[in-house]
């Protein structure tokens, strides 16, 4: 019965639930809910984030992976401390915790630094698996999560060591190459995060200066970055940075992502003029955070797959 939904009214209503208590939280410190379009004429250059391509009008435009950009505008024209909830898309693989179409809580704060953004963060998120009681949190840096594990530093292990670490055979070592990154995030993905306890948040913190993406330098280290990710055992669950400013470095970034889309055989993205614009107009001091709804629900409910907590998904229903 491929007509019916993967999830029932339960499920529905614990999705229901959980997103007004969301709203609750941020609309109980006067931030602002917020709504910006899905469909763009421009999208993230990131070389690992693949956009979902939609023709209107004959002309091609995007699906966001994330409300970033529009909500940074938002920032620089002066709105106070924002968040939305909202659909996002990308074009990749599904599996037991991903879908090409999900729900994300997006929020920004003026005037946070790293500690005070995840800190909000783990309360929300604490506050939304009241119903699974977790340890205290752990923070480890992301560069102490590698020396604990493997007595190595990230930034300066030779690459023949991190593809031992990852057991790679002769096919992903050629996919892969000498992009150091690539076989950070394998390491990390398949070797560290798996170890993280089930019933902890686990906070890594100051990712690579190479892995910032859209966060700022730490001011005091700028080898690595102002960003975190939380994790619920080895699931990731939440993204965070403290924003970069700078348009030209930004730019600069967008720049490098454009050629490793093309070393990697991707199509090219234009760059989003808006946001730089955004940045050059003054974007304020603020930091983000974008959570992924789903999962979090999937963990609320003791569910294994994330079908199971949608009613229904992009490749159709599974019946029930």
């Amino acid at each position: 019965m491929t007509w019916r939904p993967n999830a029932g009214v339960e499920i529905a209503r614990a999705r229901a639930s959980m997103i007004r208590r969301a709203r609750r939280y941020f609309d109980d410190q006067d931030v602002l809910e917020v709504f910006t379009p899905a469909l763009s004429r421009n999208t993230v250059t990131d070389p690992n984030i693949d956009s979902v391509v939609a023709s209107v009008n004959n002309s091609r435009y995007y699906l966001h992976t994330s409300p970033e950009y529009r909500m940074k505008q938002l920032l620089a024209a002066g709105f106070p401390d924002i968040y939305q909830v909202c659909r996002v898309f990308r074009n990749a693989e599904s599996g037991r915790w991903h879908q090409q179409e999900f729900t994300m809580i997006e929020w920004y704060r003026r005037g946070y630094d790293l500690d005070s953004i995840a800190a909000d963060a783990m309360r929300l998120i604490t506050g939304l698996l009241d119903s699974r009681p977790l340890e205290p949190p752990k923070k480890i840096s992301y560069s102490d999560a590698f020396k604990k594990k493997y007595s190595i530093d990230p930034l300066t292990a030779p690459i023949a060591e991190l593809v031992d670490i990852a057991v790679a055979d002769d096919a992903l070592q050629q996919s892969i190459g000498d992009n150091r990154d690539a076989w950070l995030d394998l390491v990390f993905a398949d070797r560290i995060s798996p170890h993280f306890e089930d019933d902890r948040l686990t906070v890594i913190y100051h990712y690579p200066a190479s892995q910032a993406a859209l966060a700022r330098r730490c001011p005091q280290d700028p080898e690595f970055a102002d960003r975190f990710e939380i994790y619920l055992g080895a699931i990731e669950l939440a993204n965070g940075f403290v924003e970069l400013t700078d348009a030209d470095e930004q730019l600069t970034r967008f720049e490098k992502d454009r050629m490793q889309r093309v070393t990697d055989g991707k199509p090219e993205i234009a760059i989003d003029p808006g946001l730089i614009d955004a940045l050059r107009a003054g974007l304020p001091e603020c930091a983000g955070v974008a959570l992924g709804l789903d999962r979090l629900l999937m963990i609320a409910e003791g569910l294994n797959d994330i079908t199971e907590v949608m009613t229904f998904t992009p490749g159709g229903s599974r019946g029930r």
